[in-house]
Order: structure tokens, then C-alpha cells, then sequence
């Protein structure tokens, strides 16, 4: 734990590197903080928190910056994100009045570019997080079975089962009646969740199931895993890049092809954002966390919306304005969220 003192130094450095982009001066600091320091004070304490490894000298003439590890704890200890400010909110609310929810998350892609000048993103609702409320399959040939998945929002998802065991022998009537018994086993489920439920009673139940179970189980194994494999085009939403070129962080030509490179590997990066920010809220990640070479440098905020089963955020460079844009991202996502949930107007209190 910091002293008050070092908080307050390290508070104040990374205020000011936030908004100059630019190293801090001891003489600068010392102007910054609400309670006087000497000059020599503010000196010895950056000695300290340069000892901690949480802000270093890029010159030997400069004045200091926050490293990675000073981010993180100023974004984990020392923040205190406020609220949205009410002409924002304004702003953001007429923005999703009249988007058909179809059209909302390229929107808010858009929306989280212009409000933050960070590149706004967007990530579709993965499937094998929809909670499924319906399951059915329809018989298609003697070697090819349907698979219709039906998830909470109403949207249904169909795959083509082929080569199946026995299928031949499965009529439409017997497909009817595995249907019924998988869906009392993983209706409300999430598609993971229904995948992970059925291997273990698969394994549980190995060769001491009746037939009907067996085939039901098997076929329902069969539905879940097409279902999870199957690439999406649209996984990742961004609508535009050119906000963040105004960065100064990005006016190097081969940084911003690695950036976006890395954009381009849009699977990795899904995947990569799965891994970092599951959860509830808000979350950030930044520097080494990011484990990308595109993304040296950068962080991420990011919130989960409808019902967990996608994300949307910004990326940028670590030097952020984290205070303004967690609670722009936080609430970003209840908009889109309420909007995939009602279809037409938001109804978020103004």
C-alpha cells in the first residue's frame, strides 16, 4: 500500500501525463497537489514510487511518467470514475432514440469512437453465451438432421448435423421426442453450459441410457459443438478508426499498422478480450495484460452487454481519461442492452 503522500504525488503525475502526454516535472507536480508539498518532498517521493517501479524517466533531462504498473494501480487504487455527465447522456440517448436494434451495435461503435477519440468496438453476442429457451431438429435425408437452436431473444440459430449414427433410422416423430427430452435439460442454459451438461451425463450415463436418451443426448452434443465451432463473420463490430490517430501515441506509421493488424486478427482479439474481461461491470486491461504485439502500448475498457453475451469498449493508449470513459462505456452498454431487449426506444431514466 502507498502512503498518503505517494498517492497523492502519483494521483496528481498521472492527472497531469493524462492530459499534456507529456513527461511531469517535479515543479509541475508540486503546483498540482491540493496539499503543499517542498520541492525536495515532491523529488524524494518520486524517488520512492520510481523505486516501486510504478513511474520512470524516459530521458535523463525529463520529468517522470506513470509505467504500466502505475496505470494499473492508479485505474485498481486511486480512481474514483464519476458520472456521465448530463449532456452527454443526452446526447448518447438521442443517438440510440430512433436505431432499430439490428443497426445499435454498429452505432455504439460509432458512439464510443466519437464521445471517448479512442477506437470504439463492439463484440457481438457470442453464441455459446445465448441462453437457449427452445431446441429442435428436423429431418432432412436419411444422413442430414437440422438443428434449430432458439435463444432468449428470440433468435434462432440452425446448423446441418451430416454423417449422423443410425440417422437412417431416425424418423421425424422420434426426432420430436428428442427434442422434447433435450430441452428439459438445457432450457434457460447457456450453450457452454447446455454443451458441458450433456458431455457429463453422456459419460455418466454411458452404455445404461435407453435408447432415446442416447440418441438425444448424442444428437444434442452434436447441435451444441456445430453450433460453437461455427466462425462468425461479424464477431467483431468497428465502425470507424480514425479517432484514434489523433492520439500522439499513434503518430508512428508502424505503430498504427500493428494496431491494426492486430484489428484484422479480429478472432485472436475476441478471444483475447473473453479471457480478460469476464465479469460483471466495467474492466480495463492494459499493457502486458493484452499479451499482442499490435496492442504494446494500449488498454482496454470494455463492459459485457445483453445479458453477458456480448462486449463493447474502446481501445487506446494506456494514457487514458479513465475517470470520463469507464462510466461512458458503463453506460453505453445498458443502452445497447436496453435496446436489444425492447427494440425501439431506450428507456434509461434521463
Amino acid at each position: 500500500m502507498l502512503s498518503a503522500r505517494q498517492q497523492s504525488v502519483l494521483r496528481a503525475l498521472v492527472a497531469s501525463y493524462i492530459g499534456a502526454a507529456a513527461p511531469v516535472g517535479s515543479s509541475t507536480l508540486a503546483n498540482l497537489l491540493s496539499a503543499p508539498l517542498s520541492s525536495a518532498s515532491v523529488r524524494n517521493t518520486l524517488a520512492e514510487l520510481s523505486s516501486l517501479g510504478l513511474i520512470a524517466k524516459p530521458h535523463a533531462s525529463a520529468g517522470r511518467v506513470p509505467t504500466e504498473a502505475g496505470m494499473r494501480h492508479f485505474v485498481d487504487h486511486l480512481l474514483d470514475p464519476g458520472e456521465v455527465e448530463q449532456y452527454e447522456r443526452r446526447s448518447l440517448d438521442r443517438s440510440f432514440d430512433d436505431v432499430s436494434a439490428d443497426d445499435a451495435m454498429q452505432l455504439a461503435s460509432r458512439v464510443l469512437s466519437d464521445h471517448t477519440h479512442q477506437l470504439g468496438f463492439v463484440v457481438a453476442p457470442r453464441l455459446e453465451r445465448l441462453i437457449l429457451t427452445q431446441v429442435s431438429f428436423v429431418r432432412l435425408s436419411t444422413e442430414r438432421v437440422l438443428a434449430v437452436l432458439v435463444d432468449a431473444a428470440g433468435h434462432a440459430h440452425q446448423r446441418v448435423l451430416e454423417s449422423l449414427p443410425d440417422s437412417g433410422g431416425i424418423d421425424q416423430a422420434e426426432l420430436d421426442r428428442i427434442s422434447a427430452a433435450l430441452l428439459e435439460r438445457v432450457a434457460g442454459r447457456t450453450l457452454r453450459e447446455a454443451h458441458e451438461r450433456l458431455e457429463r451425463e453422456v459419460r455418466s450415463l454411458r452404455n445404461r441410457a435407453g435408447r432415446l436418451l442416447d440418441r438425444a443426448l448424442l444428437l444434442g452434443l452434436r447441435a451444441a459443438e456445430a453450433a460453437m465451432d461455427a466462425p462468425s463473420e461479424s464477431d467483431l463490430v468497428i465502425a470507424t478508426r480514425l479517432a484514434l490517430l489523433g492520439q500522439p501515441e499513434f503518430s508512428d506509421p508502424e505503430r498504427v499498422r500493428e494496431l491494426f493488424a492486430a484489428l484484422e486478427r479480429g478472432e485472436r482479439l475476441v478471444d483475447l478480450l473473453d479471457e480478460l474481461l469476464e465479469g460483471e461491470g466495467v474492466s480495463v486491461a492494459l499493457g502486458e495484460e493484452l499479451d499482442s504485439q499490435g496492442l504494446s502500448g494500449c488498454a482496454v475498457v470494455a463492459a459485457p452487454y445483453g445479458d453477458a453475451a456480448g462486449m463493447l469498449g474502446v481501445i487506446g493508449p494506456t494514457r487514458m481519461d479513465y475517470a470520463r470513459i469507464i462510466p461512458l462505456v458503463g453506460y453505453c452498454s445498458r443502452l445497447v442492452t436496453d435496446k436489444l431487449a425492447t427494440g425501439h426506444e431506450t428507456n434509461l431514466p434521463r
